[in-house]
């Protein structure tokens, strides 16, 4: 019951956000591509970035985000990241190496220790990891973009229409 009442807050909260839909998708595919990246310890600075750079919605990305990678989501996030990087890249990275690591990062240690703890994983368990989250997240990223930017559009029009009405 706690979850679904969770889930209903973030979701009035989402659809209440004002500005621009496009500025409003972008932040969404935002969050969708960097919540379902391996990037864990640099969501929210990765989210920064590129919402500055694109000039788009942080909060729409953080929301969406925070929905997308939790602890509910993560371990299947990187199991599937971990399986296309390994089918798509010439190395073989275990799953019990990101096990150890992912347990690690949920204890909150601090930037400096994750991305210690991340780098010794190794360059190649890092571009399989990379590789897998990117691939998993393109296509989430681009139906994203236009499902949020549709509902936006629609969100503005009925804003609209009450304003005009009253």
């Amino acid at each position: 019951m706690k979850l679904n009442r969770l889930g209903k807050y973030y979701y009035l909260k989402f659809i209440r956000l004002k500005g621009d839909p496009k500025s409003l998708a972008v932040g969404t595919a935002i969050g969708v591509f960097v919540g379902l990246t391996p990037t864990m310890p640099l969501h929210t600075i990765v989210i920064l970035v590129l919402t500055l750079v694109t000039r788009s919605s942080m909060i729409a990305a953080m929301t969406i985000s925070w929905l997308i990678c939790n602890p509910l989501t993560y371990i299947p996030i990187y199991a599937v990241s971990v399986k296309i990087g390994n089918a798509l890249t010439p190395y073989n990275l275990c799953w019990a190496q990101i096990k150890d690591v992912l347990n690690f990062l949920l204890s909150h240690p601090g930037v400096g220790p994750s991305l210690k703890a991340l780098a010794d994983l190794g360059w190649e368990a890092i571009a399989v990891l990379l590789v897998g989250g990117c691939v998993l997240a393109l296509p989430f990223t681009v139906v994203s973009y236009y499902l949020s930017l549709s509902m936006f559009v629609k969100i503005r029009k009925k804003r609209m229409e009450k304003h005009i009405l009253k």
